[in-house]
């Protein structure tokens, strides 16, 4: 290994070609490796099967010193250690399932500085045994990369709330090192408009990133949406696409654990492949139901957003919201599963009559998920009358229930400061409306009871207005064949 600076891109590409067999890189994927082998902060907006990965990896693996890898999920950490491993190449994941001894045997490859990627966890790599070895003034750190880092977005809020501590990651780490010591920071991820990118950047405190985006069209890939007035009718028009798709692979997203549990044991009651999947279960049959989807033991999973992160089966040939997402970048992000062959592939999204007098359950479901944030966001209201102005965010967490998730609501509404990434300070700011959830569920209602081309929608929510334009009618979304088609024909044949 050898220092970036001396790094010629003839080597560079030569390392590619010989580790990953490849001729040569697909646009942006060069200019991404070389800013981070030039120690630039960048933020990568690629569609699914973009090759993100590679781009972190190899500058990673060029490099002497260990760059930290930030991941939602362990079976995506998993699977790219596994995927790095079998290239004999020094690369370990830490998470708390593990076995002692394997955790032990990873923090000593740590402590050797024998790794050149480390991946984990937000709230592992803000536990104890790893951030005291992370503040190791001898140990050399090339780079801090957040993986679908859409999930702070989503998740930081709520149920991860170390992700919006990890802004404060960066400064800590240098203060234990020389002045000339350089930490770049890369957001990586498959969906992100322009609010989202606006808090990756804030949160992150991201230094003159360089940004690189990708508009997410994917021409095979037919968008469609069906109303429904009965649960009867949302499990007829599983089945009317399941005889559609015999023996083809696909996924089924619902928003509960309930349903994924019901919904699964009816279909298996009628000879399908199929299981329930969400955050409820075990760590070993989540990762059980991964493998036989992936082996075509299962024909399709009922699952919940737990559900898909970095699982790639290029012959999922369809996904179906049983009920729609809460925003355009979950619905993005859950339909790019299909169809990454390149081949045609179908996404379809059932949704209540705008009235909701037939079927009321996608209204009750946008109250009761509405009213959980309203809960949360006034417990943080309430917090800020009974918490030090500095303090610790550890001893917020044992003194108070979801006191973790208050401090990152406080953070989002800019009534709170990091001064580490285990100290806060409040400030005297009044709270401010958090911008994604401002009109992220409007944005939905119209992409979802529009009758416009879903495509050209999709585009202008992720800050692609001129391609938008110019695609004009896409012709491969329902809206746009019930325009061109004859009446009694059908938009998917």
């Amino acid at each position: 290994m050898v220092e970036s600076s001396a790094i010629a891109w003839a080597e560079v590409r030569a390392a590619f070609q010989r580790i990953w067999g490849y001729p040569d890189f697909r646009p942006p994927q060069g200019d991404i490796v070389k800013a981070l082998l030039n120690h630039r902060d960048v933020l990568v907006v690629l569609p699914t099967g973009g090759g993100k990965s590679v781009c972190f990896q190899l500058p990673a693996l060029l490099q002497s010193g260990l760059t930290l890898v930030v991941s939602p999920l362990l079976a995506l950490m998993e699977n790219q250690v596994q995927e790095l491993r079998e290239k004999s190449l020094p690369a370990a994941a830490l998470h708390s399932q593990m076995p002692p001894h394997q955790r032990s045997h990873i923090l000593r490859l740590i402590d050797r500085q024998h790794l050149r990627l480390l991946y984990v966890s937000p709230e592992t790599l803000l536990s104890p045994p790893v951030w005291d070895r992370l503040c190791n003034p001898n140990l050399r750190l090339n780079g801090l990369i957040l993986d679908e880092a859409h999930c702070l977005v989503q998740w930081g809020e709520t149920f991860r709330p170390a992700y919006r501590r990890l802004g404060a990651i960066r400064p800590a780490l240098l203060s234990h090192r020389p002045a000339s010591a350089t930490l770049p920071i890369a957001a990586f991820t498959a969906t992100a408009d322009p609010t989202a990118q606006r808090i990756l950047r804030d949160v992150l405190q991201l230094q003159a990133p360089q940004v690189v985006r990708l508009n997410p069209h994917r021409p095979n890939l037919h968008l469609s949406v069906q109303p429904v007035i009965s649960q009867g009718q949302r499990k007829q028009a599983l089945g009317r696409l399941l005889k559609q798709h015999p023996q083809q692979a696909g996924l089924v997203y619902v928003r509960t654990r309930r349903d994924s549990e019901a919904l699964a044991e009816h279909f298996v009651a009628q000879g399908y492949r199929t299981a329930p999947y969400h955050a409820g279960l075990s760590g070993r049959d989540r990762r059980r139901i991964e493998a036989e989807w992936m082996d075509d033991g299962l024909q399709f999973v009922v699952c919940t957003s737990a559900f898909g992160m970095g699982v790639n089966k290029p012959n999922t040939r369809w996904v179906l919201h049983y009920q729609a997402p809460c925003t355009i970048t979950e619905y993005v992000q859950e339909v790019g599963r299909a169809g990454r062959d390149g081949q045609a592939a179908q996404a379809l999204t059932l949704v209540s009559e705008p009235t909701g007098w037939l079927d009321s359950s996608d209204r009750q479901r946008a109250k009761f998920f509405a009213s959980q944030t309203q809960t949360l966001q006034q417990k943080a209201q309430q917090l800020v009358h009974q918490i030090p102005k500095t303090g610790d965010v550890r001893e917020v967490s044992q003194q108070f229930q979801h006191g973790a998730i208050s401090l990152s609501w406080l953070h989002s509404m800019g009534q709170l400061e990091w001064l580490d990434p285990f100290r806060y300070q409040l400030t005297a700011q009044p709270p401010s409306e958090s911008p994604l959830q401002a009109n992220a569920s409007q944005q939905m209602h119209q992409f979802l009871h529009s009758r416009q081309c879903r495509w050209q929608m999709v585009l202008v929510a992720f800050g692609f207005r001129t391609e938008a334009q110019r695609l004009g009618s896409c012709g491969h979304c329902d809206n746009c064949l019930r325009a061109n088609y004859p009446r009694g024909q059908t938009s998917w044949q």
